[in-house]
C-alpha cells in the first residue's frame, strides 16, 4: 500500500490490464490434460503476482500449474548455482490466499516436490523436472517476452527451447486500428488501416532490417539489425502473442530458425 503505483493497481486492475483470452486459458488446460508439466516463473514478488493473475486468469489460477516460481530474479535465476540463489518456501501454501506481507520463510537445499516458490535456481528446477517426468532429459520450452530476462539466458545457460513473444510482429496489415490497440489508443491513427509497428518509427526504422547506402557500391542495401540477429540466434521461434497459437493442435510442426538457417524462418505466423 506505498507510494502510488500498487495502491492504484490494486483499486482498478482493469484499467491496467487485459484479461487473459479464453482461447489461451482452454490452451494451457489442453497442455495440462496432455500430461504436460507447466511452470510459471516470474521475477514479481507472490502477492503481485496473484493479484495480477487473479484478474488475468481468474481466482483459480494456481490450478492451471504445476510449478509457480516469483521473486525469481530472472536473468540470474537461470545463470546463477544453486548455491547463489537457492529456493525459499513461502509462509502460506500456495493454495491459501496471502496476506500483504508474505514472507520468504525458509532457504531450501533441493526441490522436492511441486509448488509455489520464491528465488530459485534453473538447475534445482531440472532436476525436479527430472524426478516428476522420469526422464533423464526432459525437454523444456520457455515462453518470454523479454530477450534480456527470458530468451538469451534460458538458452543460453540453460539450453531450452525458447519462444519469444515479440509485439513488433503484431502489425498486420490487414488488421484494422481498432483491432490493434485498445480504444483509448485509437485516436493517434489518421488511416483506415493501422501500420505494422516496425515501420511506426520515421527515427528509428524497421525493427528487423535497416538500410545501408553505398553497400560494396550497389547503392541503398537491406541488412539484418542487431535485434534481428539476436532474436534467430537465441529464439526457436517467435510469436506476435501465445493467443496466435491457441487453438493450433498441440502436435502442430513449426518452422524453426534453426531448420533451415534462416532469419526469417522462425516467425510465426508470417516472417516481418
Amino acid at each position: 500500500n506505498c507510494g502510488i503505483y500498487f495502491p492504484e493497481i490494486k483499486r482498478n486492475p482493469g484499467k491496467y490490464v487485459h484479461s487473459c483470452p479464453e482461447s489461451v486459458k482452454k490452451w494451457l488446460r489442453k497442455l495440462k490434460n496432455a500430461g504436460k508439466i507447466l511452470l510459471l516463473i516470474t521475477s514479481s514478488h507472490s502477492d503481485y503476482c496473484r493479484l495480477l493473475c487473479d484478474y488475468i486468469l481468474g481466482n483459480d489460477f494456481p490450478d492451471l500449474f504445476d510449478i509457480i516460481i516469483t521473486n525469481a530474479l530472472k536473468p540470474g535465476f537461470f545463470s546463477h548455482l544453486p548455491s547463489q540463489r537457492p529456493f525459499w518456501t513461502l509462509v502460506y501454501d500456495y493454495q491459501t490466499v496471502f496476506s500483504e506481507n508474505d514472507e520468504e520463510q525458509k532457504a531450501l537445499p533441493s526441490l522436492d516436490k511441486p509448488g509455489w516458490y520464491s528465488q530459485g535456481n534453473a538447475v534445482h528446477l531440472y532436476e525436479l523436472l527430472k524426478k516428476m517426468t522420469g526422464k533423464p532429459e526432459p525437454k523444456v520450452v520457455y515462453f518470454g517476452d523479454s530477450m534480456h530476462s527470458d530468451i538469451f539466458p534460458a538458452r543460453h545457460y540453460r539450453n531450452w527451447e525458447t519462444v519469444l513473444i515479440l509485439e513488433e510482429l503484431t502489425g498486420d496489415r490487414d488488421r484494422t486500428a481498432e483491432e490493434s490497440e485498445p480504444l483509448e489508443k485509437k485516436g493517434k491513427y489518421e488511416e483506415p488501416k493501422s501500420k505494422p509497428l516496425n515501420t511506426l518509427s520515421k527515427k528509428w526504422g524497421s525493427f528487423f532490417v535497416d538500410s545501408v547506402s553505398g553497400l560494396e557500391n550497389t547503392g541503398n542495401s537491406l541488412v539484418y539489425t542487431w535485434s534481428c540477429k539476436r532474436v534467430s540466434t537465441y529464439s526457436t521461434i517467435a510469436i506476435p502473442s501465445i493467443e496466435t497459437i491457441a487453438e493450433l493442435p498441440l502436435d502442430y510442426k513449426f518452422t524453426t530458425f534453426s531448420s533451415n538457417n534462416s532469419k526469417m524462418a522462425g516467425y510465426y505466423p508470417n516472417p516481418p
